[in-house]
């Protein structure tokens, strides 16, 4: 059974730093694409990062030099880095692994950036 599990969010100043962690237990970890999305409150689902199987990153614009994604595949987990957060990056943030039309989602983890 698939289970992804966010840790890592919390109530932050602007400016500050948080890394997020993406655990999974259940899957073949390495043979999945994953990504951060993140869901503000009354906003639509918006992808932030992803990286491949082959480690090849994307990043929405409004992270790009502000958050990195990685993943350590013998640990089953993928992390999310994010420096200079703000407070229009206030939001849920899923962990998504997807091999074909197989797709898996965790609960999310809160960010909160007061400014």
């Amino acid at each position: 059974q698939v289970h992804l599990v966010e840790s890592g969010g919390g109530l932050v100043q602007s400016g500050a730093s948080l890394r997020l962690s993406c655990k999974d237990s259940g899957l073949t970890f390495s043979a999945y694409n994953l990504a951060w999305y993140r869901q503000a409150a009354g906003m639509e689902r918006e992808l932030v990062a992803s990286i491949s199987m082959a480690q090849s990153t994307t990043y929405a614009e409004s992270v790009r030099d502000r958050f990195t994604v990685s993943r350590d595949n013998r640990q089953s987990t993928m992390y999310l880095q994010m420096n200079n957060l703000r407070p229009e990056d206030t939001a849920v943030y899923l962990c998504n692994a997807r091999k074909g039309s197989h797709e898996f989602w965790g609960q999310g983890t809160q960010v909160t950036v007061s400014s």
